[in-house]
């Protein structure tokens, strides 16, 4: 598994099918980017300037929101994941 550095998180997407008012379908260029996901692993945390490691505030199977465009997308063992900073995560869903 992708075990990220430092305060990064690596999401699993979740993608959902968007559909109009009439019930087409569509493609997917054409819908907007996903912004939750669910965290398959955690950093170790941010370094601080004084030297001290800030523990991350998410954990492994959170579902959380982060922002539209924050990330990387990373291909592994034929699965997409996102791995963004702990910053740009904006809520945790419950």
């Amino acid at each position: 598994m992708l075990k990220p550095l430092g305060d990064r998180v690596v999401l699993e997407v979740q993608k959902e099918e968007e559909q109009t008012v009439g019930g087409i379908v569509l493609a997917s260029n054409a819908q907007e980017k996903p912004q939750t996901g669910k965290i398959v692993a955690v950093g170790d945390g941010r370094v601080l300037d004084s030297g001290e490691k800030l523990a991350p505030s998410v954990k492994t199977g959170d579902t959380v929101l982060f922002d539209k465009y924050a990330g990387t997308e990373v291909k592994y063992e034929e699965k997409t994941y996102l791995v963004v900073h702990e910053k740009d995560i904006v809520a945790i869903v419950d």
